[in-house]
């Protein structure tokens, strides 16, 4: 049955047939992915397996059918109306996990959608105050499930917005983003194009309308020494290391990539 499905995603064009058949039959059974060579296959498993492989070959998410995904070490609630957490952000929490904050840093998460970033972020880094901004409602509803239990606070805003937090001003020990970045009229896949919201996608004609703001927010809500971590299009580096120069006040302002070696996201100290 699991062979069946694969040919049909893979006839479909989806990118990992092999792995979301596996995943889809899991769900269909309530079993873990590990587990799924154990099922024994029922009436009921077989209809609801071909139901879910059917919209995951329209092209509907994965995630958006088992309703939740993966990210670092947490999985999250998603669903339509939520940009779904890709694997290409886990470099970036990978970096942010790895600095050297006080013993109670303050941690703002801009864009936070789902609330991925900022609940894994509040795992990784215990005694954090995660602080965790979105202007979806959507988006929020979803975060609110799954900052449930963690040290992570939600505040609804809209990031360009001068004075953005500005009660917290040279007080946060971390700030990263994962912003809508996608310059407009960028062909895309259509498990994004119709299902994750534009508005958490497309950045404007260049792909930096919300990064630019992101950025001098960043440089007023620092503390001298605290870090910055900004997620960009791959054809953005360079616009995006601008952007930090041209705010000023930020050294070590560098270019990495993500696992798979692409342009990913930004890192800068603010200076004193």
């Amino acid at each position: 049955m699991i062979d069946d499905a694969t040919a049909a995603l893979a006839a479909a064009g989806v990118g990992s047939p092999r792995v979301d058949a596996e995943f889809l039959a899991a769900h269909a059974a309530g079993t873990e992915r590990g587990r799924v060579a154990f099922v024994e296959p029922d009436v009921t498993f077989d209809a609801r397996l071909r139901e879910l492989i059917a919209q995951r070959a329209e092209r509907v998410p994965l995630q958006h059918l088992i309703g939740t995904a993966a990210f670092g070490p947490v999985t999250v609630h998603v669903g339509p109306g939520v940009f779904v957490p890709r694997p290409e952000t886990e470099s970036l929490l990978e970096w942010a996990a790895a600095q050297q904050l006080s013993s109670d840093p303050l941690i703002v998460d801009l864009c936070t959608g789902s609330g991925a970033l900022a609940v894994a972020l509040a795992r990784s880094i215990p005694g954090a105050r995660v602080i965790a901004v979105d202007d979806s409602d959507e988006a929020l509803a979803y975060a609110q499930r799954n900052v449930a239990g963690t040290a992570v606070e939600l505040v609804r805003a809209d990031v360009t917005e001068p004075g953005l937090l500005g009660a917290l001003d040279g007080a946060v020990d971390l700030l990263v983003a994962n912003p809508p970045y996608i310059p407009d009229g960028t062909p895309l896949d259509p498990e994004v194009a119709q299902h994750d919201p534009a508005h958490a996608l497309f950045g404007g004609a260049d792909g930096m309308a919300v990064i630019e703001p992101i950025v001098t927010a960043a440089a007023r809500l620092l503390v001298p020494g605290g870090r910055c971590a900004v997620e960009h299009d791959d054809t953005t580096t360079r616009q995006t290391v601008d952007a930090f120069l041209r705010v000023g006040g930020f050294s070590e302002v560098t270019a990495r990539h993500d696992l798979a070696g692409r342009p990913r996201f930004v890192t800068a100290v603010r200076t004193g």
